[in-house]
């Protein structure tokens, strides 16, 4: 076994090994924009993953992740995640810690309130690129 490291590259290899078989080192200083795991980064074929930072008293537009399941992991600030649930927006508060799941076409959108403190979170999608379609509205699917 060698080690190697750096964006894309092998982390741990075997001479004989199939190159799907292999581990990717991404160091977090080494992100392609804000991906860190994806098709252009190591060759991932059906998972992205990235690090998104969300400003002081911003919000996304309404969206959503086409066929792909959003996984959500707050690091920090505190971020309000919304949907519609057919009658109503819902708001879904969330903190440092915490794991959203957001299912494949569904509408919603993430906000932070706070004025003084960014939101960092951790999203992995279950495509290897991040699909977003925006939207003009929240709503709920049929």
């Amino acid at each position: 076994m060698t080690t190697h490291e750096g964006v894309g590259t092998p982390l741990r290899t075997d001479d004989n090994a199939p190159l799907g078989n292999r581990v990717h080192h991404v160091r977090s200083g080494e992100l392609d924009g804000y991906a860190a795991i994806s098709g252009g980064t190591v060759g991932s074929k059906k998972l992205w993953m990235g690090l998104v930072e969300n400003p002081p008293l911003s919000a996304t537009d309404n969206h959503h992740h086409g066929d792909s399941e959003a996984g959500i992991y707050v690091v920090s600030g505190h971020p309000v995640f919304v949907y519609h649930d057919g009658v109503q927006e819902v708001r879904i508060p969330a903190g440092p810690g915490d794991f959203v799941l957001v299912p494949p076409f569904v509408p919603h959108r993430e906000e932070n309130p706070d004025p003084n403190e960014p939101v960092v979170v951790v999203i992995a999608r279950t495509t290897q690129d991040p699909i977003k379609v925006s939207l003009p509205e929240l709503y709920q699917l049929m």
